[in-house]
């Protein structure tokens, strides 16, 4: 690759969209145990889009959005989202954190379900893994 096909194009991550089945429950997971701040949050019951994101990086945000929203998804499709969710293989995230295992116990004492304890992956780096209200996976990464 060329230099002038390797140079950045200025895009950046602004935002992406995980599904929630709760909104209090995502709040509780996102903005307590996680410690994120709440940008957003419109709509009522449980069709509210929350916007979430760490307070030093307001441009980069994770938008919880209730799965069934769209018009455009069919029943069938909404009930396979429902069963991908419930054994979370539907959606997940990757955190970072510059102190993992203090992250871990922050995380874990709100009571969050545990998937992985901090380990050295063989990839490369240590991580943790929780699920989130909704059963997304939610990886914790040491920065």
């Amino acid at each position: 690759m060329s230099t002038e096909q390797s140079k950045s194009t200025g895009l950046t991550i602004h935002q992406t969209f995980l599904p929630h089945t709760d909104p209090e429950a995502s709040l509780g997971f996102y903005r307590d145990a996680l410690g994120f701040e709440v940008f957003l949050d419109v709509g009522q019951g449980a069709m509210r889009w929350i916007t979430v994101g760490p307070a030093d990086q307001p441009d980069t945000s994770i938008v919880l959005t209730p799965p069934g929203a769209d018009p455009g998804v069919t029943d069938e499709e909404r009930r396979t989202v429902a069963e991908m969710m419930a054994k979370g293989t539907y959606a997940a995230v990757i955190l970072g954190a510059p102190d993992l295992d203090a992250a871990f116990e922050r995380v874990q004492a709100s009571g969050a379900e545990v998937m992985q304890e901090p380990v050295d992956q063989p990839y490369g780096f240590r991580d943790c893994a929780f699920r989130d209200p909704a059963g997304n996976t939610v990886r914790i990464k040491q920065l």
